[in-house]
């Protein structure tokens, strides 16, 4: 049996380390086409994003892509929006690791930054979960 008593959890920083591997291992065109849009790590989403999603517990989301996606972007850029960023995070994301033995922390990081990725590009979530599926098949 391993000894955990001595570990501690991913720090903020980590998470933060992780996320730009993540992002740089990225294929390119697609790691070109998210180029400047930045990746912050929270412990938790905060009150605001939970009420304006509609949800109950502060571990029920692992990401968001907060900004204007490339699809709705039109000639014009809006003006007033905040800039676009990726939000990953790290306490709902250990949690889903606990439960989930069989990845790694470093792949559920990937595929939480590749799922807010594609809400950039304008993937629901169900075209997103279709994607997967085809992939793993």
């Amino acid at each position: 049996m391993t000894d955990w008593s001595g570990r501690a959890a991913p720090s903020l920083d980590d998470f933060e380390v992780m996320a730009r591997a993540a992002l740089e291992a990225l294929p390119e065109p697609f790691r070109g086409l998210v180029e400047g849009v930045p990746c912050a790590v929270a412990d938790f989403p905060d009150d605001e994003t939970l009420d304006e999603l509609g949800i109950d517990s502060e571990f029920d989301l692992m990401g968001l892509f907060r900004g204007v996606g490339r699809h709705e972007l039109g000639v014009t850029p809006p003006t007033g929006q905040l800039p676009n960023r990726i939000w990953l995070y790290r306490r709902p994301i250990l949690d889903y690791w606990a439960e989930h033995g069989d990845e790694t922390l470093g792949e559920i990081v990937t595929h939480v930054l590749v799922h807010e990725i594609g809400h950039h590009f304008g993937f629901s979530d169900a075209d997103m979960e279709a994607i997967e599926a085809a992939a793993e098949e």
